[in-house]
């Protein structure tokens, strides 16, 4: 396995919200960056998100244009993943929450890649057990569940697998420090710690909206003023993206066959009717004139 200390270039796949950010961190932290995705649109969108991001740090005097210009030179784009991972010392896998998407990427992946590399997923809920099993290196397969947005947020979940060996462990921890993260070590069950805990409360959230108790912003702003909240768990689910909710929740309800984790038909229904949140411009809230909560979606206007 590659030592921490031989790890020059790192391939992000998949250019999303997730992965652009986790571009971001490897490039300002000094790695050589492969940003990887089948769609030429997506990567110019994620290197222009980078770009957004950065500037905003150089205006807040997080960083100097020296270290902004740095990591955007950092950061090379490919549409083809054979092509990107070329000689990659690590990897992190971000491409859209659907097991066998991830599934066929890490067949590809130990097939391109030299034995010695580790490939890490950033998946919020699937098994990394059986992500590893798709593989012939299962020891070298591993969780590293950044938080949104990944250039903020300071967790670090690492999952093992249930092969994946203490070596491969301690590389991921030694990574994640190296990135200004907080990596902090879970076990491979659906939804991990952080979803495990909060996508029940988003859910419910949901089923007290769809049952009258109150409405969008009454819910968040009870959750905001009484549990201090920096956002409402409604707001929460459509930054996240309430396919990516539905994805995880569905997860969970698959893995652990427990009713409490089965999605409220509400947001079943909103994802059918592609009301995805902010990256679809409406979720439960409007953002087709500001990207803030600050506007509630029609269909929940009294």
């Amino acid at each position: 396995m590659k030592k921490f200390e031989d790890i020059k270039k790192v391939a992000v796949v998949g250019a999303g919200t997730m992965g652009n950010g986790i571009a971001h961190v490897f490039a300002q932290n000094g790695y050589e960056v492969h940003l990887i995705d089948v769609s030429k649109p997506a990567l110019e969108r994620a290197v222009e998100t980078i770009k957004k991001n950065l500037n905003r740090l150089l205006k807040k005097e997080k960083i100097d244009e020296a270290t902004k210009e740095k990591t955007i030179r950092n950061i090379t784009t490919f549409d083809n993943l054979y092509d990107g991972i070329q000689g990659a010392d690590f990897v992190v896998e971000a491409a859209t929450e659907n097991p066998e998407i991830k599934f066929e990427l890490f067949r590809d992946m130990d097939k391109w890649l030299d034995e010695d590399v580790v490939l890490a997923t950033n998946t919020s809920s699937i098994s990394i057990t059986t992500i590893g099993a798709q593989t012939n290196r299962p020891d070298k397969v591993i969780g590293m569940h950044f938080m949104n947005p990944v250039p903020i947020m300071k967790l670090v979940e690492v999952i093992r697998g249930y092969n994946t060996t203490d070596e491969t462990t301690e590389l991921v921890f030694k990574l994640s420090e190296k990135l200004g993260k907080v990596p902090v070590e879970v076990n491979d069950y659906p939804g991990f710690v952080a979803n495990r805990i909060l996508m029940p409360m988003i859910n419910e959230a949901i089923q007290t909206l769809q049952t009258g108790v109150a409405g969008v912003k009454e819910i968040d702003t009870v959750l905001k003023l009484g549990a201090n909240f920096p956002m409402g768990p409604l707001q929460l689910a459509d930054f996240i993206g309430l396919d990516v909710c539905l994805a995880i929740l569905n997860v969970m309800y698959e893995g652990f066959k427990d009713p409490k984790y089965a999605p409220n038909p509400l947001l079943v229904n909103m994802v059918k009717a592609g009301k995805l949140g902010v990256k679809s411009g409406e979720g439960f809230y409007d953002y087709s004139e500001s990207k803030k909560a600050e506007k509630v979606s029609a269909m929940f206007k009294k």
